[in-house]
């Protein structure tokens, strides 16, 4: 069955307004284009970074999800016009028969995600980084009470920024066990490290000198 003209009717206003809504979150990224599959036309683009136009050949010949039940093709990548990778999905848009009228395809400009992934990559280079200098952290208290924190998190799966009192006391205890207020200013910057008082250190630091007694 021929899919009807809606070229200027509300349903192709509510695909219009969907393609903007669309283009509008993910902008500048993304680009929304309808198709007829009726014409075979371009029926409408928000956001045109393909240099595409209204009116153009869609290139949708013999799309094999019309003549069945199948609704989204993709996501499945192709190069636009200025050689940048882009993403698509293809969405069959049906009538209230269930026949398709129109495709929806959305765009997505990947070119800055893939020079994102490579300037990481570039930063977090193993070998740009050289081992830590002996001289200079032969005594870094600091460092190792940061490894042994993220490591009891770790391993009672819990995060910093949740700790409850009965936690932070716990993790205190745990510090506590492991030597790790030998340091010089260790207590103050355990305290600032789980936003503790000063003193509710201190009185942890009590109570387990005691029980150790």
């Amino acid at each position: 069955m021929m899919p009807t003209d809606i070229s200027n009717t509300p349903r192709m206003h509510n695909y219009q307004a969907i393609a903007d809504s669309i283009a509008t979150l993910l902008f500048p990224h993304a680009e929304v284009i309808l198709h007829s599959l009726r014409t075979q036309r371009v029926l409408y683009i928000a956001n045109n970074f393909s240099g595409r136009g209204i009116g153009d050949d869609s290139g949708l010949d013999q799309l094999p999800l019309v003549e069945n039940d199948e609704v989204v093709i993709g996501p499945y990548e192709k190069t636009n016009w200025n050689g940048q990778k882009i993403r698509s999905i293809s969405t069959v848009l049906r009538d209230e028969t269930g026949h398709g009228d129109t495709v929806m395809c959305i765009n997505l400009n990947l070119s800055v995600l893939e020079q994102a992934r490579d300037i990481l990559n570039l930063f977090f280079q193993s070998g740009r980084v050289i081992p830590q200098p002996d001289a200079l952290f032969r005594d870094d208290w600091q460092e190792r009470i940061n490894v042994f924190i993220q490591g009891w998190l770790r391993d009672k799966q819990l995060s910093l920024a949740t700790l409850n009192r009965d936690q932070k006391r716990a993790l205190v205890s745990a510090l506590y066990d492991e030597g790790a207020f030998e340091g010089k200013s260790a207590a103050n910057y355990i305290g600032r490290v789980l936003v503790l008082g000063r003193a509710t250190v201190y009185k942890y630091l009590k109570e387990f000198k005691e029980e150790n007694a």
